[in-house]
């Protein structure tokens, strides 16, 4: 798994912000409120994040509805797990990570772990 293209990325981001079903019109409609962009392409992205199985559909008229089949933390998660499985040494990784974790973050990690290890982590 990569890590989602620039247009991806935004298009998800408006796929999470809304929370729910979306149409290709309204993340083009968002989209073009920010940068110069054709429907098509924004279709055509959707459609390929439907192909690698980011986006579910289903048929609304002769459009489609589409809605997330991942988090946005999942997507994080995804993204940490390749970063550890392509390093050379994930002990050194986690390592400098840890190093160069805030105080506040230590502490959310160690609570998160805490909870995990509880078995009340989800």
């Amino acid at each position: 798994m990569r890590g989602f293209g620039e247009l991806e990325a935004a298009v998800m981001e408006r796929v999470w912000t809304r929370a729910g079903e979306t149409t290709v019109r309204a993340v083009f409609e968002d989209l073009r409120q920010e940068r110069t962009i054709a429907y098509t392409t924004v279709m055509t992205t959707m459609d390929n994040l439907h192909r690698k199985g980011w986006l579910a559909r289903k048929r609304a008229g002769k459009a489609f509805r589409y809605w997330a089949t991942h988090s946005r933390e999942e997507y994080g998660a995804r993204l940490m797990r390749e970063a550890l499985d392509a390093s050379g040494n994930p002990d050194l990784v986690l390592t400098h990570f840890l190093e160069r974790m805030s105080d506040a973050d230590s502490a959310r990690l160690q609570d998160v772990v805490r909870k995990w290890a509880a078995g009340e982590a989800s």
